[in-house]
């Protein structure tokens, strides 16, 4: 059972509830794919972005509109009453009389829970800082679902920055829940925070740390390519420092397991070459459409009357 009036983090969630996401998104797939619907009829999603996204707001809007709803959109935030000095709650309060459900995101970590506290209607975070993402970890691992078939104990690497991405932050949380074995793999400075390694080592996660992709890439069935985020660092020098210092080719897959799956949340930029998309293991652009049937059943869930 579904009950949830917000999705925050994911560290929130319990198994059977992903689960009950995840069997939904599986029946709504036909009609992220183009079937008709109209179960969210009369229903109006407002869109409040602070950060720049292409995926995550798109597939939301699509998501919407595909089960009959309509969106409104925040748009710049210099376009909005915010350049005057408006406060995030009263923003929220006010779009919150005008909408259904809010989606939030945020540079600053927490920014969406503060928006929850404030908002008559419910919230789904999607990115707050460094934070979470939660329903980017839940469109990833209906990929893992879908393209291997089932999630538990498979053997997954998550690459790249660790320190900052919160696409990993939630996915690590999540897999420990399905008795995954965990790689890091990641640059001694952009390694998974130390709070976040404690609590997967708690659960009795198998968690395994290195800074050598070569040596887990013909080890794992899912390998989760993130890239290193400028955008998150204080000091453009230390980027400069790790900056491609993971790239994925055909040639560093040539002994990869069959099953070996390829993700990647995006955008990317030179850890995985162009080249690897023509191959069998690449799943990261059927990933991003996945985003879409995974919103529609957290809307159907939070403003839709449930399953």
């Amino acid at each position: 059972m579904f009950e949830k009036k917000h999705v925050l983090s994911m560290r929130e969630f319990s198994r059977e509830e992903i689960d009950s996401v995840l069997d939904l998104a599986s029946f709504l797939e036909p009609y992220a794919r183009g079937k008709k619907s109209d179960m969210l009829a009369g229903k109006i999603l407002a869109l409040l972005f602070f950060e720049p996204s292409t995926r995550t707001r798109m597939s939301f809007e699509t998501a919407m509109k595909r089960l009959g709803g309509a969106v409104i959109n925040l748009g710049p935030a210099e376009g909005s009453s915010i350049s005057k000095g408006e406060s995030l709650a009263d923003t929220v309060r006010v779009i919150g009389g005008y909408a259904d459900a809010l989606v939030i995101r945020h540079p600053k970590e927490g920014s969406a829970r503060l928006a929850s506290q404030f908002s008559p209607v419910p919230v789904l975070n999607a990115g707050d800082g460094a934070g979470h993402h939660p329903t980017q970890t839940l469109l990833d691992l209906y990929t893992i679902k879908k393209e291997q078939g089932h999630i538990d104990d498979l053997s997954v690497a998550l690459v790249g920055d660790l320190k900052y991405g919160r696409t990993v932050h939630s996915l690590a949380y999540a897999l420990s829940l399905y008795g995954a074995d965990i790689t890091l793999v990641s640059p001694p400075s952009l390694r998974m925070p130390e709070a976040i390694r404690s609590d997967l080592f708690s659960k009795g996660t198998s968690v395994r740390e290195t800074n050598d992709l070569s040596v887990v890439v013909n080890s794992v069935d899912v390998l989760y390519m993130t890239r290193i985020q400028r955008e998150r660092f204080p000091d453009p020098q230390e980027y400069n420092k790790v900056a491609r210092c993971y790239r994925l080719t055909p040639e560093s897959l040539v002994n990869a397991r069959k099953n070996l799956i390829i993700m990647h949340p995006l955008p990317r930029v030179d850890e995985i070459s162009p080249a690897v998309d023509g191959t069998p293991h690449a799943r990261y652009f059927q990933q991003s459409f996945y985003g879409v049937t995974v919103r529609m059943a957290l809307l159907k869930m939070l403003i839709g009357g449930g399953a």
